[in-house]
């Protein structure tokens, strides 16, 4: 009793009355300092929301979609304030924006979805509204988004017109068969032009110019239009709350307290606190233990019906029990599962370690817990001889792999070690013995330890994408320069309007990985956009480059490249080498090989002695003999010698070439 009064009397004094001593079911809410402090308060104690007053008739459930920067967030935010959801503040920016590494960048990389109440006519509606992110890297997440929709608003920037991450997400909206309203936003800017921006929508998107709406999401201008034409022109989902129950798990993120937490989109029936599900994937049973809607934030409901969306928590504690793309059904009311999604391919592979071992498995458990909320992520088990025990990750792009990288540091506290990212190779097998092996006469080539002999392989295969630049005319001549460079051929050229050039090349993988887009940018001055999707494989002449060291090859810093580029690579990791290795007391030669071929050379001087420092005059043949002696010491030393490549030497030529 003396504790609780003590505390009690703390509290009062730091922050106001004590949550603790608070009666139970009051609306004492706890100190904005204590927010992790789940023991005094929880959503449990909400008051819980009667989903069963929204028919399907009156539900929408629609995406916003559009190119980088075009204002999604920003007109997210106003719907969220014009229906009350949220309250009308100036800090309203980004709301729906919750990972720091969203609002450091300004982008979005996560969807994310609220429930808005509208009112119209008398009517009372249920808007279910999905956040997305604009660049091609996060291409998945708009994908799994518009799989719980049946509408999407099209957000085009008044002032920088169609881009090429716009066409990009029309088709997948409009390949998904949903109705899309396109709205042309920032017509408040100086220099905007809605009337070309509606002439481009009408000529590459077929969209009547009167069915485009002008707005601007900042200033809140025309708002209300977009609210009601989501209302008249999307349809209410056809799904029957007398079916059975039939959820499918779009999203998921781990909670250290209440385990998994699954956002759901209801294809049939309806779900409560109580009720037993099951997984389609892993056939497991759970008790449902809360459900209920997010506006941004988590707000129980008594029961979620057929059409809606929202969150269900049902006691997963295992990363792995989550999958996106699963359908829950209810215990002995077994139903067909839904087809899931398409699973994500990884463009882009890169090794990650830990910079102690010792950390290893708070890594394994910090990976497992951020690729449970980023399933686009492939996870392999690697090790490497310099690097220690580690992983192959698999991403969509390097902005991607950049993303996770950061949120691993910021939302964990793990520093990791990010090797230089590569791309994954095939080989087509012509030998028998292999073909045994393996089981199979094609195979993949991610790690370049695995690459096989010319003389064992019918050919080499490397990765292709399609891409997409949408640039102002002035800069085609540079632009086409740059995709040459890059080995690209040109498949397509369209005028737009009279200012905009859509360009389609057919790009192979590994010349735009690492630094393309930015090269793009600079020659454009900014204004080139550029969208990207998978083009299969095509044959490429490939090789496996070998880095030595005193003639001895050093395994970890073996390379794939393609034949016309292996000169340019090899001289600049032989470069790179020379900056990053310690000299010795003898000579280093630091070579790239093709097989016996050596194609790069750079030499690390030795320390040496100043031997003639003592002789002060006489015959030149006594320094000769001096130098001579010291020459041979050199020599003998360098064959009997071993160079020893630092771990820190290994991780600067390895990783990220940002640093250059």
């Amino acid at each position: 009793m003396a504790l609780a009064v003590r505390t009690a009397s703390w509290w009062a004094r730091l922050r106001g009355p004590c949550p603790a001593a608070a009666p139970r079911g009051s609306a004492a809410r706890l100190p904005a300092g204590l927010v992790g402090c789940r023991r005094h308060y929880s959503s449990r104690d909400k008051e819980k929301i009667d989903m069963s007053t929204y028919p399907v008739e009156s539900i929408r459930n629609f995406s916003i979609i559009a190119h980088v920067d075009h204002g999604k967030s920003t007109l997210a935010d106003r719907l969220l304030e014009i229906t009350g959801t949220i309250a009308k503040t100036d800090r309203n920016k980004q709301v729906l924006d919750k990972l720091q590494v969203e609002r450091e960048r300004g982008i979005t990389v996560k969807a994310q979805s609220a429930s808005l109440f509208y009112n119209r006519e008398g009517v009372n509606y249920l808007l279910n509204l999905i956040d997305t992110p604009g660049h091609v890297d996060f291409n998945y997440e708009v994908s799994r988004s518009l799989s719980a929709c049946q509408g999407v608003i099209l957000v085009v920037d008044a002032n920088e017109g169609i881009q090429a991450q716009t066409v990009a997400n029309f088709y997948l909206a409009f390949e998904a068969q949903l109705a899309i309203i396109p709205v042309i936003n920032k017509i408040d800017l100086k220099h905007s032009d809605p009337e070309r921006v509606e002439k481009q929508i009408e000529k590459l998107f077929d969209i009547p110019v009167n069915e485009c709406i002008r707005i601007s999401a900042k200033h809140g201008i025309n708002i209300e239009k977009v609210l009601e034409k989501v209302i008249e022109k999307i349809p209410p989902p056809q799904f029957k709350t007398t079916d059975p129950l039939k959820a499918l798990v779009f999203d998921s993120t781990f909670d250290h307290y209440r385990g998994v937490i699954a956002n759901v989109a209801l294809f049939g029936g309806e779900i409560q606190k109580g009720h037993k599900i099951v997984s389609a994937h892993t056939n497991k049973r759970y008790e449902v233990n809360e459900v209920g809607i997010l506006t941004p934030n988590e707000q129980p409901t008594h029961k979620l019906y057929a059409g809606q969306v929202g969150y269900l928590i049902a006691g997963m504690k295992e990363v792995t029990e989550a999958q996106i793309g699963d359908t829950l059904f209810m215990y002995k009311q077994p139903v067909e599962p839904l087809p899931g999604f398409k699973s994500a391919k990884p463009m882009v592979f890169a090794g990650m370690y830990p910079v102690d071992q010792t950390e290893y498995n708070n890594l394994k458990s910090a990976l497992e817990r951020l690729t449970l909320n980023d399933s686009s992520v492939t996870v392999h088990r690697d090790s490497s001889l310099a690097l220690g025990a580690g992983w192959r990750l698999g991403f969509l792009g390097l902005l991607h792999m950049e993303v996770f990288n950061q949120r691993l540091e910021q939302e964990y506290n793990m520093s990791v070690i990010l090797t230089a990212p590569t791309v994954p190779y095939k080989a087509v097998l012509s030998s028998a013995k292999l073909i045994k092996e393996y089981g199979k006469s094609e195979i993949t080539i991610i790690n370049p330890a695995q690459f096989p002999d010319k003389h064992l392989v019918s050919e080499y295969l490397e990765p292709t994408v399609l891409g997409t630049i949408v640039t102002p005319q002035e800069y085609i001549g540079k632009i086409i320069v740059l995709c040459q460079d890059r080995r690209a051929v040109q498949k397509d050229m369209l005028y737009i309007d009279e200012h905009r050039v859509m360009l389609k090349y057919l790009f192979p993988l590994n010349e735009i990985v690492v630094d393309f887009y930015d090269a793009l940018k600079s020659l454009s001055s900014g204004y080139a956009s550029f969208d990207y999707e998978d083009g299969g494989y095509q044959a490429a002449d490939l090789i496996k480059m070998d880095i030595l060291l005193n003639g001895n090859p050093v395994e970890e810093l073996a390379t794939i490249t393609h034949n016309d580029k292996a000169y340019a690579t090899g001289k600049f990791l032989c470069e790179r080498l020379k900056d990053a290795i310690p000299r010795q007391l003898f000579e280093i030669a630091i070579q790239a090989a093709i097989g016996k071929k050596i194609i790069a050379r750079e030499t690390l001087k030795a320390y040496r002695k100043n031997v003639v420092a003592k002789c002060y005059g006489g015959d030149i043949t006594r320094r000769m003999k001096l130098l001579k002696r010291q020459a041979e010491g050199k020599r003998l030393m360098r064959k009997i010698g071993n160079v020893e490549v630092p771990r820190d030497a290994f991780i600067r030529v390895l990783k990220r070439q940002s640093d250059k």
